[in-house]
């Protein structure tokens, strides 16, 4: 089997993929995203199957959508890189698999966008559709604050701040989950406790382990389903009611602060996902 793992750099996650890869004695190309040349019409790459471990989104979704044009098997596909990699393609997906999530408000402009505030009732969550770690990301808690983030997003004037996706803010209790799913199994996961209501561990947040009850293997496995499946992380959050709501799903997740917590070989899992999609 001819195995490639599609890089930007090695970082902690990538070094322990290649470590379970090492004990399994399987060989693989390591292929770095700032060295690739695609010749769109010839086939320049020939592999069972390459993982994506990519950190710039927009060149795994062009790698992978002309490796799977190709016909390469890829972990995670292209499908579910597009979705993932916007939350309101995310948020629909999850919508149209009747998948809870917290209610969502798509405006054009910041007129429309106040509308859609104000019918959610503060606080709101507003959000790029685009972006990761946390960032960008604000918490309106009046009209005043609504207005002028509104006017900054519509003068920040690009594409992606011209799309204002308004959410309902949960109040979460100072944590939330984030799942592990590979294939159809959820192998693990973790609550992220914060002070503040971003909780990401990029931002601060502390981790520990989260035992997997049955509502959370249930929940986590219906959202990657409906992203299309792979390997993936599921963000959820609990309401103040005992309800959980699938907030995000990220398609190349970050894993380095849970295996010791949870004691799960995730690296481990992924690459024996990767050889059974590869066998296929």
């Amino acid at each position: 089997m001819k195995v490639g793992i599609l890089l930007s750099r090695a970082r902690v996650e990538e070094k322990l993929i290649f470590d379970a890869l090492d004990r399994r004695q399987v060989a693989y190309d390591k292929i770095y995203d700032p060295e690739c040349l695609f010749d769109l019409q010839n086939k320049s790459y020939d592999y069972d199957v390459i993982l994506e471990r990519c950190i710039n989104h927009s060149r795994a979704l062009y790698a992978l959508k002309v490796l799977n044009d190709w016909g390469i098997k890829t972990v995670n596909t292209y499908q579910v890189a597009d979705t993932c990699g916007n939350k309101f393609l995310t948020t629909q997906a999850l919508i149209k698999n009747g998948v809870p999530t917290p209610r969502t408000m798509l405006a054009f402009t910041p007129e429309a966008a106040l509308q859609a505030i104000e019918a959610l009732g503060y606080p709101v969550v507003l959000k790029p559709a685009i972006g990761s770690w946390g960032r960008l990301l604000s918490k309106i808690n009046d009209r005043d604050a609504a207005e002028a983030v509104l006017e900054h997003k519509e003068t920040l004037g690009s594409y992606h701040h011209s799309i204002f996706y308004i959410q309902e803010y949960v109040n979460k209790p100072d944590r939330d989950i984030r799942s592990f799913v590979v294939g159809d199994e959820t192998i693990c996961a973790i609550y992220r406790y914060s002070d503040h209501w971003i909780t990401n561990t990029a931002r601060g947040g502390r981790a520990e382990n989260c035992p997997v009850t049955p509502e959370i293997h249930r929940l986590s496995v219906r959202a990657a389903q409906a992203v299309g499946g792979g390997v993936v992380a599921i963000d959820l959050l609990e309401t103040p009611e005992g309800r959980l709501l699938v907030n995000e799903v990220n398609y190349t997740m970050e894993f380095r602060n849970s295996i010791e917590i949870t004691g799960v070989d995730i690296p481990g899992r992924i690459v024996d996902y990767l050889l059974e999609v590869g066998r296929g």
